[in-house]
């Protein structure tokens, strides 16, 4: 599997669904909001995170080379298991072409090696 480290450092936020303005960062590179009954999510740029979200900053980015077909079967699967053995923790974000594996800052390191190890090339985005 390709992947592309992205150069972005990201916070995973958690909003109250009234306070929401997606305006604040409409310009920005890389966002994604899921909404449920119970909570609004939003992961963004660490700039663009407010003081009164609740915030989880520091993480990286690593973007599966897509489109993904949709009857493509395990894909996060090869991508996830060494790094839950390696006792990594992600957050994992999927568009209609492809996923997003986000590790904490301080783990990437150890993360880009291991998945290397299982045979995925990493590159990194253009800043």
């Amino acid at each position: 599997m390709n992947l592309t480290l992205l150069p972005y450092s990201l916070a995973v936020c958690r909003i109250d669904p009234d306070l929401l303005e997606p305006n604040e960062f409409a310009e920005s590179p890389f966002w994604s909001a899921t909404r449920t009954a119970d909570e609004l999510s939003v992961v963004l740029l660490e700039a663009y995170a407010r003081p009164e979200w609740r915030v989880e900053r520091g993480w990286r980015a690593l973007m599966v080379a897509g489109p993904l077909d949709f009857a493509l079967v395990g894909i996060l699967a090869t991508l996830v298991q060494p790094l839950a053995q390696a006792g990594i923790p992600i957050f994992v974000i999927s568009t209609f072409d492809t996923d997003y594996l986000l590790v904490k800052g301080e783990k990437l390191d150890t993360a880009v090696a291991v998945l290397r190890q299982e045979g995925h090339l990493i590159t990194a985005a253009p800043a």
